[in-house]
């Protein structure tokens, strides 16, 4: 006999097992295996041989449920046979290749979000270990996008109950005031990279069901004020640009069962020159907090287009030859 564990992160385990654990108990009869689920976690038991197709079929549902946001009886009868008949289902799963998906935070339609620079890894940990954890580095190293993952995952989870997603809104050279459009409008394009992330990883009408429900909140900054927020996933981005009563504003909406993940890049400060920046100060205030944890990210955990790494360390060479610190410029 063998035994075999694996996480299913950010998977609606309720879909894949189906009612009342129909769509585990039809795997049980068909194969001479056991399957045991706690949480996101399964754990298989029996031959190497019956294991492994048992992997490959769970994995399969999980990828059909990814992309299509459902999964019927006739779906995993159909994987079933596939995979009894040639040890195939009818899609090559992302978590087949190879060990693409050890370490996943969420399955998406697109492929699976993991970490994938010892940075990013690092991250991902102190998130799982911490209720708070600030990110701070250049921008393009993930810091946004695999905090939203992770608070995705957790919602799908059922850890908490709500995500709640903020942004100082601070001009970088311009002012609202002489934006087109109503305060709304004036201020969606400082929350679009958030719908952005999000739109990733959840279906649109997932989505809009969410964010109608209030389950998923994207808010200004300035709109946390009085909030007390319970069972809570919170993300502050750009924290740079939070002044420091703003970040202990923010800090103090912890309820109970909250987590929270501050993100920022202290060179792309566009605070007023005399008003200092929260995420500088919070460093010293709170650095031997426990539970709090610091992730400093550098240019080597930058994913995004391979010139970016090379655009910051161009900078980081202009800045170091007396060339000052360019602001405003948000990569």
């Amino acid at each position: 006999m063998t035994e075999r564990t694996f996480q299913l992160a950010g998977v609606d385990m309720v879909q894949l097992l189906g009612y009342n654990d129909g769509n585990l108990q039809m795997i049980e009869d068909h194969f001479d295996a056991t399957v045991s689920v706690r949480g996101d976690q399964v754990t298989l038991r029996g031959t190497g041989q019956e294991i492994t197709r048992v992997e490959k079929v769970i994995k399969e549902l999980v990828y059909i449920l990814t992309k299509n946001g459902n999964l019927n009886t006739g779906d995993v009868e159909t994987v079933i046979d596939l995979v009894t008949v040639n040890g195939s289902g009818p899609e090559v799963a992302p978590t087949d290749s190879g060990d693409e998906g050890e370490g996943a935070i969420l399955y998406t339609k697109t492929g699976i979000i993991k970490a994938r620079t010892p940075g990013q890894k690092l991250y991902v940990q102190q998130i799982r270990k911490n209720d708070i954890v600030f990110a701070i580095g250049p921008a393009g190293t993930g810091k946004t996008y695999l905090a939203v993952a992770m608070a995705v995952a957790a919602l799908k989870n059922r850890d908490i109950t709500r995500i709640i997603l903020s942004r100082p809104a601070v001009e970088a050279g311009e002012s609202l005031g002489f934006l087109p459009g109503d305060f709304r409008e004036k201020i969606d394009p400082y929350l679009r990279p958030l719908y952005d992330a999000l739109d990733d990883m959840l279906s649109a009408e997932r989505l809009r069901s969410y964010v109608e429900k209030r389950i998923v909140e994207i808010v200004p900054l300035a709109y946390m004020r009085g909030r007390t927020l319970h069972n809570a996933f919170v993300i502050l981005d750009e924290a740079q640009n939070a002044s420091a009563v703003q970040m202990k504003m923010f800090l103090t909406r912890l309820g109970v069962h909250s987590r929270a993940i501050i993100t920022g890049d202290v060179t792309q400060i566009d605070l007023p020159t005399k008003t200092t920046s929260g995420l500088v100060q919070i460093q010293n205030v709170l650095r031997s907090v426990p539970g709090i944890a610091f992730v400093h990210f550098d240019k080597n955990d930058v994913v995004r287009h391979r010139l970016v790494k090379d655009i910051i360390e161009a900078y980081d060479r202009y800045s170091a030859n007396g060339g000052g610190d360019p602001k405003g410029a948000a990569l």
